[in-house]
């Protein structure tokens, strides 16, 4: 099979969808790999590299998505719409349940789309969204803190405090991949830390993994309430599988936050969690709504590149390699795969998506 991979054109993001090592994986199977000139620059891959590897590089996004398939990073921007055509197999992240723009362009372009995020094992794991929800809840507290300190506009809490103050106080909303690891980092810098979830067996579960260093509360709307007003610190971290993220913190609520606090909604890519936020970028990460500093920027590992491609390609390369191999054949051969097809024939696949959009075409269950 003939394999494009484009350089990634989201405000700053570094990522590219295959490293050196991964096209030498491929190219030993007989594929060809295309990649487009200074793609993997940004994560400390040059051209060289990838030709060494066996990959040719080329030019021109033209040339990139001109193969049988594209294995990419982030969403196709309006742009690269045009350059999508029904014989494509996309491989990459979509997020399209907020998004429906993207959606009525990958449908119009009839190629066979599918979402890292929504590919899903037996046990309902996703194993292609594991490696960038743990960068992203890492880095959710890194940038939190960050932007908490009175430079960058924040209210000037130090998250671990020091003897005769108090620490800073960590909110999480939800306790999946992402506020696990956003919590892991908080207690290391010696926050205090208070988690929220409607799972009771997951909240069990990091009893167990925390045990008495994070206050875990069931998530309603009261105990929300209660822990947002009292946070230095708000990390958005739901995730419904496929869904738009629901909203668990109104504007209202926002409002009566101390002055200055922070927000990083980590399900922005989703919608976000929290009504205030928006996306934003890597160039202009911040805003501030209500008094409060929001950041809500929907590719946080691109700030990583180096990291973040070498754990992605990690996990994408099996599911690249089967599509390499099979084509769409691949998709009934792994029902993982299988559940990462969003789009296909011009319809939209994955039920999650159908139903934050009811009104665009859909395969009949």
């Amino acid at each position: 099979m003939k394999i494009g991979v484009p350089k990634e054109i989201k405000d700053r993001e570094f990522r590219v969808g295959l490293t050196p090592a991964g096209v030498v994986a491929l190219t030993a199977r007989s594929h060809q790999i295309f990649v487009e000139t200074n793609a993997g620059l940004g994560s400390g891959f040059s051209d060289d590299e990838y030709i060494l590897a066996g990959a040719k590089i080329v030019t021109t996004p033209q040339e990139v998505y001109a193969q049988d398939m594209v294995v990419k990073v982030k969403e196709p921007l309006p742009s690269e719409y045009a350059l999508l055509h029904p014989q494509l197999i996309l491989f990459t992240y979509l997020h399209l349940a907020a998004d429906r723009q993207l959606t009525e362009a990958l449908i119009k372009s009839g190629a066979t789309c599918i979402a890292y995020e929504t590919v899903q094992n037996d046990s309902g794991q996703l194993p292609l969204l594991v490696p960038m929800s743990i960068i992203a809840g890492r880095l959710s507290v890194q940038f939190g803190a960050h932007y908490l300190t009175k430079q960058q506009g924040g209210s000037g809490v130090l998250l671990g405090g020091i003897p005769g103050v108090r620490s800073g106080h960590v909110v999480v909303l939800g306790g999946g991949v992402v506020g696990t690891e956003a919590a892991r980092m908080a207690i290391g810098l010696g926050a205090r830390v208070t988690i929220l979830d409607v799972n009771l067996q997951r909240l069990g579960e990091l009893e167990s993994l925390f045990g008495s260093r994070v206050q875990l509360l069931y998530s309603n709307a009261s105990n929300i309430s209660e822990s947002v007003i009292s946070a230095d610190l708000v990390i958005g971290a739901v995730l419904i599988t496929g869904k738009r993220a629901p909203t668990l913190v109104k504007r209202e609520l926002v409002r009566q936050m101390r002055s200055h606090s922070v927000i990083v909604d980590v399900a922005v890519d989703q919608g976000g969690c929290i009504e205030t936020v928006h996306p934003t970028s890597h160039t202009t990460p911040i805003y501030e709504a209500e008094g409060i500093l929001h950041y809500g920027v929907p590719n946080m590992p691109g700030a990583v590149p180096w990291t973040a491609t070498q754990a992605l390609v990690n996990a994408t390369l099996p599911h690249t390699s089967a599509l390499a191999d099979f084509g769409l054949e691949a998709i009934t051969h792994d029902r993982s795969l299988a559940k990462g097809v969003n789009i296909q024939n011009g319809h939209i696949v994955y039920p999650a998506v159908a139903e934050a959009f009811p009104d665009l075409p859909k395969s009949e269950p």
